[in-house]
């Protein structure tokens, strides 16, 4: 057992584990530690607890201290810095009539580096860029490229539900998503109401998504061939979430359609036929450009 604390650098960025030695933290605590970059300014989410040696990647890097006023004070320097620094990169940007958008700048807290982010359709070639922003700081600059995704989580917004986006109020990873997500979900597949602000899938298609292949493995195929307490028939549709099948038993000249529970049924015969809707059929073009992007 081991000894640790999570400390994260960034509002909704990852927790780091780090050896606090003989430190006693609390959440909200402010500290200085080890990284592979130097020295930064983090904030405790996970105070002082015990793991297992096997959850930790060895060696873990060290607190150095608690954050004293000195500290803050440098924190909040770096921040003033790094919003001169954004007004001067875009400058530069358009100077040198960059295809690119600069999305954040950020400061190291020791001084080592400056990172400047940005989003472009391809390569972008800016070394005459770096050039002249190493003359104006003095130090070494580092120009990284990120994804739409990234670029949101940065700048916020609400998503179509009405609520703050997830990548801006609690998503720390952004995790593979697919049409057939949306296509297992009973969703909509018109590209405008499965994409997120960013122009990709939204990310809210995965949180359901292990219920809703849990519930399926249980369920006939549309197309099925059932026996229910009416007789056999055909499955018409399905609730997935409530395990309820709707059914459509020949009734004379016509049909009955009816809903039964999926264990109160028998399938005769199932299907392996991929439903394809005059939705899915409309926007195929447009859809397959969508999972290409993620």
């Amino acid at each position: 057992m081991k000894n640790i604390i999570g400390v994260r650098f960034k509002k909704l960025g990852k927790i780091y584990f780090f050896n606090p030695k003989n430190l006693k933290v609390k959440k909200g605590d402010k500290v200085i530690v080890e990284t592979a970059q130097g020295e930064e300014y983090g904030e405790v989410m996970i105070p002082n607890r015990f793991v297992e040696d096997d959850k930790i990647i060895a060696p873990l890097k060290k607190v150095v201290r608690i954050a004293n006023y000195k500290d803050h004070k440098h924190n909040e320097e770096c921040k003033r810095k790094e919003k001169e620094a954004f007004k001067v990169c875009q400058k530069k940007i358009e100077e040198h009539k960059l295809n690119m958008t600069l999305t954040d700048v950020e400061y190291k807290f020791d001084d080592s580096k400056i990172l400047f982010y940005f989003t472009a359709d391809g390569r972008v070639d800016f070394r005459e860029l770096v050039k002249d922003l190493a003359a104006i700081y003095k130090t070494r600059i580092e120009l990284r490229q990120i994804g739409v995704r990234d670029e949101v989580k940065k700048i916020g917004g609400n998503g179509v539900c009405g609520r703050e986006l997830c990548c801006c109020s609690f998503l720390s990873d952004f995790e593979a998503v697919s049409i057939k997500m949306a296509k297992e979900q009973n969703l909509s597949l018109n590209p405008s109401k499965i994409s997120g602000n960013c122009g990709r899938l939204m990310c809210c298609l995965k949180y359901e998504n292990e219920v809703y292949e849990d519930k399926l493995k249980r369920l006939p195929n549309v197309g099925a061939i059932v026996k229910t307490e009416d007789g056999e028939g055909e499955v018409d549709s399905m609730e997935t979430l409530k395990e309820i099948v709707r059914v459509k038993i020949k009734d004379g000249d016509g049909y009955l359609y009816k809903k039964y529970k999926a264990e109160d049924i028998e399938i005769i015969k199932d299907v392996e036929v991929e439903k394809i809707n005059e939705e899915e059929l409309l926007n195929k073009e447009a859809l397959e450009e969508l999972q290409k992007k993620d």
